[in-house]
């Protein structure tokens, strides 16, 4: 394995409803519930599940736009935001993040230029030398300067204002780029230049992703390994031939399912995955997929399952009691999912 350079550690993050005549908190959403993964210095690490999972919740968890209230996030070998570690803004400058609205991620106010530029200037840079760097980068994201730099975000289409947004996040030459549903929102034509460009950006600047989408092909086409949650839980992580061929969990078998192909041989005719998620306020006990597995039995309602190694040539973890031996799970003599 390469070196590790993001670690996350029982990372957790509940969202509290408050009501009543005192605005006390009656509830809480669990969005991220102690999640564990390490990222590796030039991979590309996917993200995927419903919405609702937690995905971009673990974005802004990362990059410390919300604060977490359990767990610890650890950065080259240091932990961000405690004592002797990293602080979150030494963090911010080595990690950017892309957003999926690339409208409202740009200031309406601000040109082009200016807008790449800021991030270098607040770290010091003197203001010629960040607007030389902003009209460099605009080069290397494949738009003109002599035609872009003055522009606002409003004059610009979709494709145009993500790759001003890549250029923003490469600004502060970062080693690790989020990148939350960065194409979601673009055409498929759009969508397929700006994955390749991402690709040639990732070799030129020796880049670490985080990519995080809910289109599996998109996924399985840009990254390296791949995380599945469901719920606020890590329920597969792996490579991702590993993953995408041999899927060791229900969810993410389903997921894999419901994949739409081009050969019209391999139509999906059966619905992969019925029933919608459970509410993340309550959730089930047990394995939290358990009300919409077809595998269900007791132990999955008593029984929380971890991550197991499934395959560690593979780097494969599953939580599933049908992958682990001594769970008292029918399945786990028959080696888990039927073919």
């Amino acid at each position: 394995m390469s070196e590790t350079i993001l670690e996350v550690q029982k990372l957790k993050k509940y969202f509290p409803i408050k009501g009543g005549i005192l605005n006390q908190t009656t509830a809480e959403v669990q969005a991220v519930d102690v999640i564990d993964f390490v990222v590796a210095r030039g991979e590309t690490l996917g993200i995927v599940g419903e919405s609702g999972c937690g995905k971009s919740t673990t974005a802004r968890l990362l990059m410390q736009l919300i604060k977490h209230d359990d767990g610890e996030i650890i950065f080259d070998g240091y932990a961000v935001g405690k004592s002797g570690g990293i602080t979150t803004r030494e963090m911010r400058k080595r990690m950017q993040m892309v957003f999926q609205d690339s409208y409202s991620s740009l200031n309406p106010r601000l040109p082009v230029e200016s807008s790449i530029a800021f991030g270098p200037i607040v770290h010091g840079v003197n203001k010629s030398a960040a607007q030389k760097k902003a009209r460099d980068l605009l080069i290397k994201v494949g738009l003109n300067p002599e035609l872009f730099s003055r522009r606002y975000p409003h004059e610009l289409s979709g494709g145009q204002r993500q790759r001003v947004n890549i250029a923003r996040a490469l600004a502060l030459e970062p080693e690790v780029l989020i990148l939350d549903e960065a194409v979601s929102a673009l055409d498929k034509s759009v969508e397929a230049q700006v994955l390749n460009l991402l690709m040639d950006l990732k070799a030129e600047f020796k880049l670490t992703f985080i990519f995080i989408s809910h289109d599996l092909n998109v996924v399985h086409y840009i990254s390296d390994r791949v995380l599945v949650m469901y719920l606020g839980r890590v329920v597969e992580i792996g490579d991702v031939s590993a993953v995408y061929n041999y899927p060791k969990h229900p969810y993410t078998r389903a997921l894999i399912s419901a994949m739409p192909s081009m050969d019209p041989k391999k139509r999906t005719e059966a619905v992969p995955l019925v029933g919608d998620p459970p509410n993340p306020i309550s959730p089930p006990s047990g394995c939290r997929f358990r009300t919409r597995c077809p595998f269900s039995e007791d132990i999955c309602a008593i029984k929380e399952p971890i991550l197991i190694h499934t395959d560690l040539k593979k780097r494969q973890s599953s939580a599933c009691h049908m992958g682990d031996p001594d769970s008292g799970h029918s399945r786990t003599n028959l080696n888990g999912l039927p073919k």
